[in-house]
């Protein structure tokens, strides 16, 4: 075989040869501070992470070293000084000058890893958010012979390393210099790095100052002594108005060992929405990660802010978020787990906080309890519902009732609430949020419980029959009603009920609604979607008008001998009644009452009856 096809050419191994990313820096700088962090306030946190990492790998391997964080800003530049593990000329150029890299994986200090901040390496890169030069001068501690190195990079990708003299810098550790980009220098003022350093270092197990003012608040507010409960209550809502805003109702010790988690759950004064995410204060080692994350406490437990400390959650690449791992979830479900330790405690020992915490949250509670059988239990006699007996417990309500009956809706309930109360039938609005599930699962927390959707047949049969010959000599006036609000899909009964005030009530249920809601459809559909409509037809009751015979008004409506004015009077009476029922009107039943009106004003006006006009 010939040599040359049998060897790969020069130009063949050149081109298989590899290549180095090239990285534009300022492209990438803008992709930190458009896209990953979402302020450039983060550069601080950068500095102080790194600044309390070389202190951690500085006192793995010296105990005793001095951990001390130095931030001095004037003029547009901010020099921060640490006394942490320092840096080589190897390590400047491993480290510093290459993206993505972490001191944290550099051989000697994968044993202390545990104890670091970072996880990512972008490290001093977020600076040039802020700063068009950064300049970095250290010593080594873990090679004292070794010379004081100075970086100094430019926001064009540029760098320059060179050594100096000893005197440069006589002690191990690090100094960062930042200059200020044009528009920057508000970031670097002394005010605004006190305030984030104090925002994203009060935590921090170091001494940490900018200038002569302190940073680090240690212990935290949930690990103090206080002389009491009450004094440490009266601490703890003073720490979460500086923190929140909000004076809480009450606060929840959020302590899980075993997640190295510590921190206080503070409940908010005021009902939010279930579907508002809470923002949660996270601090990753004593650092702040965020004020935002949102999956830090199950779905239900929207009614509390918590602020803690952990060492075990993950940050994501920005560190601003958490990542959704298995660590999270366990955490989640054991700060659950305080929550409701909490409300189980105040059902057996406070009940007048816990009154006052369920008249602001009681919705919250109800999310947790339609799935927690145990929570709901604890709860029964607590969780107030809209009942025909007022604002009651579903076991208050029990007790009085032998069978607890329910609408699934707020328009049912307010169409039986005044007439069922008046018969002894005890019912309770479900038409609020989780309250028909909380009620269908009352048998399964207290056995014997008999639950019953109520309809409007079970209605019905509740009302006194009329005596039959009564109904028979009224039965012209029956058929005429019947015929006036038979286009509208409505039946017209008679029965004998209190209170004697409502004249008629208006009784259907979703099965006859979805049912005149179709009919409607189809007499107004073409004859394609008429015949698809018609096919769809339904077997279910229709609506009715209950006439109460014992109100006088029925009694001389239904003396009355003309047809024309017992149709007006009925459709008055059909109208009254879905308006007592609060129900929204068709622009069929909004015609009706018009006519049913201007009906009646010609009664009124005239002694002759009206001519009929066309419907």
């Amino acid at each position: 075989m010939d040599s040359q096809t049998s060897q790969p050419s020069q130009a063949s191994q050149a081109s298989q040869s590899p290549h180095t990313f090239q990285v534009d820096l300022r492209g990438l700088v803008d992709l930190l501070s458009h896209h990953l962090y979402s302020s450039p306030r983060v550069y601080l946190r950068e500095l102080l992470q790194n600044a309390v990492d070389a202190i951690t790998a500085r006192r793995a391997e010296q105990p005793d070293a001095p951990a001390l964080v130095r931030l001095f800003a004037e003029d547009g530049t901010l020099r921060v000084e640490d006394s942490g593990i320092g840096l080589t000329e190897e390590d400047v150029h491993s480290l510093l000058a290459t993206i993505g890299r972490s001191s944290k994986r550099a051989d000697g200090l994968e044993s202390a890893r545990s104890g670091f901040l970072g996880q990512f390496g972008i490290g001093l890169l977020a600076c040039f958010v802020v700063a068009e030069r950064i300049r970095v001068v250290s010593r080594s501690a873990r090679t004292p012979d070794a010379p004081p190195v100075e970086w100094t990079a430019t926001d064009d990708g540029s760098y320059r390393v060179r050594t100096l003299p000893p005197e440069a810098r006589a002690e191990p550790g690090t100094t960062v210099y930042l200059a200020a980009r044009p528009g920057a220098a508000d970031w670097l003022s002394e005010e605004r790095v006190l305030s984030l350093a104090r925002d994203f270092g009060s935590l921090l197990p170091y001494d940490v100052r900018v200038g002569d003012e302190a940073v680090t608040d240690l212990p935290a507010p949930w690990d103090r002594a206080y002389p009491g409960p009450a004094a440490r209550r009266v601490a703890l809502a003073r720490h979460c108005h500086d923190l929140f805003g909000f004076t809480p109702l009450d606060s929840i010790e959020l302590n899980v060992p075993l997640a190295g988690i510590r921190g206080v759950a503070y409940v908010l004064p005021s009902a939010v929405s279930p579907a508002q995410r809470a923002g949660h204060r996270v601090h990753l080692k004593g650092m702040l990660l965020t004020e935002r994350a949102e999956q830090l406490l199950p779905d239900w437990a929207f009614f509390v802010r918590c602020v803690l400390d952990t060492d075990s959650l993950r940050p994501t690449a920005s560190r601003e978020s958490l990542y959704e791992d298995e660590t999270l979830a366990g955490v989640r479900e054991a700060l659950g787990e305080r929550i409701r330790a909490w409300l189980t405690g105040l059902a057996a020992g406070d009940p007048e906080r816990l009154a006052a915490f369920l008249t602001v949250h009681h919705l919250g509670v109800k999310s947790l309890a339609r799935h927690d059988a145990e929570m709901l239990r604890t709860m029964l006699p607590w969780l107030p519902f809209e009942t025909t007996d007022g604002q009651v417990s579903l076991e208050e309500f029990a007790q009085r009732h032998p069978v607890v009956h329910f609408t699934r809706t707020v328009e049912e309930y307010r169409q039986v609430a005044q007439i069922a109360s008046a018969q002894g039938v005890g019912v309770v609005n479900g038409g609020y949020t989780y309250d028909t599930e909380l009620v269908e699962a009352l048998p399964s927390v207290r056995p014997g419980t008999v639950v019953a959707e109520l309809d409007a047949d079970t209605v019905t049969a509740h009302l006194d029959a009329v005596d039959p010959a009564v109904e028979l000599a009224l039965s012209a006036f029956l058929g005429a009603a019947r015929a006036r609000l038979d286009p509208l899909g409505c039946d017209v009964v008679l029965r004998a009920f209190h209170p004697l005030s409502v004249p008629a009530l208006h009784l259907d249920d979703r099965a006859a609604r979805h049912e005149q809601a179709r009919a409607d459809a189809e007499e107004q559909a073409d004859d394609l979607w008429a015949g698809i409509l018609g096919s769809l037809r339904g077997t279910a009751p229709r609506a009715r008008l209950v006439l109460n015979h014992l109100n006088p008004l029925i009694r001389r409506i239904g003396s009355l001998d003309d047809r024309e004015l017992i149709g007006t009077a009925t459709e008055s009476l059909y109208g009254q009644a879905l308006l007592m029922a609060q129900r929204p009107l068709r622009p069929a039943d909004s015609a009706l009452l018009n006519r049913a009106f201007m009906g009646l004003l010609e009664w009124a006006t005239h002694s002759d009856p009206p001519q009929e006009g066309p419907r």
